[in-house]
């Protein structure tokens, strides 16, 4: 599956944007800019994004024409086939962004998911974050092999776990204090019953999410193994490992 972009987060505190426009679509988008603390500056300054808010077809054309022969990147308000990038949907629960995007396809429905997905956030969730950034060098301490403390966090950030992230209440200090943080080199074997990642269990759906490693049948559809962790390693064989490997593997087969 390809993606119609690559999202990011781009720092622009104190960065020159280019924001052409007036009216209501404009506002809004100074007032994004505003929060991100960029410096809104007008066409003739050097930026290295801008964004292009203007009603008018023939004048917006012109525009985005000229930023673009400069090099600049550059969003165009309700006119996607003319972005080099989008402005998200966003949950801010800072230091915590979600940002939701549907590549210019539907700016309302991006919308829609922000307002239902913000209820689900508890606002305890940057402090959350903050936490475990404060907390960093203690994980480490406690958990020195990469691929173990991976495994611990993301155990303990998961549904139920002693971290989850969408109940209120958070006790890193108890997490790291306790015993059986640390999770074994395990391997599982998941049977998917189709190629629709929607028919995953909650249960695959996690373990794709956390395998180090990917073992899976030359049948298993690549909708499926977009499910699983981009940096999570990926190998074709036809049975399981006889032995297990550092970490979480994973061996998919279709049922």
């Amino acid at each position: 599956m390809t993606w119609h972009s690559l999202p990011l987060f781009m720092t622009v505190a104190g960065r020159s944007v280019i924001l052409l426009g007036e009216g209501e679509a404009a506002e809004a988008k100074r007032r994004l800019l505003d929060r991100a603390g960029a410096v809104i500056v007008g066409e003739d300054a050097a930026a290295a994004l801008a964004i292009v808010a203007l009603d008018d077809e023939t004048e917006a054309l012109a525009a985005v024409a000229r930023l673009k022969a400069r090099g600049v990147l550059v969003n165009a308000v309700d006119r996607p086939a003319l972005c080099d990038f989008t402005v998200p949907a966003i949950i801010d629960r800072d230091p915590v962004l979600i940002a939701i995007g549907t590549g210019g396809a539907s700016a309302g429905l991006a919308a829609a998911l922000r307002q239902r997905l913000e209820g689900l956030l508890p606002d305890t969730l940057g402090a959350l974050a903050r936490t475990l950034h404060a907390a960093r060098a203690a994980i480490r301490a406690r958990f020195p092999d990469g691929v173990d403390r991976r495994r611990a966090i993301g155990t303990a950030l998961a549904p139920g776990g002693t971290l989850d992230p969408l109940t209120a209440s958070h006790d890193v200090a108890a997490w790291l204090a306790g015993a059986d943080n640390a999770p074994g080199d395990m391997l599982v074997t998941i049977r998917p019953r189709s190629g629709d990642p929607d028919d995953l269990t909650l249960r695959e759906a996690r373990l794709l999410s956390q395998a180090d490693r990917i073992l899976h049948g030359a049948t298993v559809p690549a909708s499926l193994l977009d499910r699983a962790r981009a940096d999570a390693m990926r190998i074709v064989c036809d049975a399981p490992p006889v032995t297990t490997s550092q970490g979480l593997t994973l061996y998919m087969e279709m049922a």
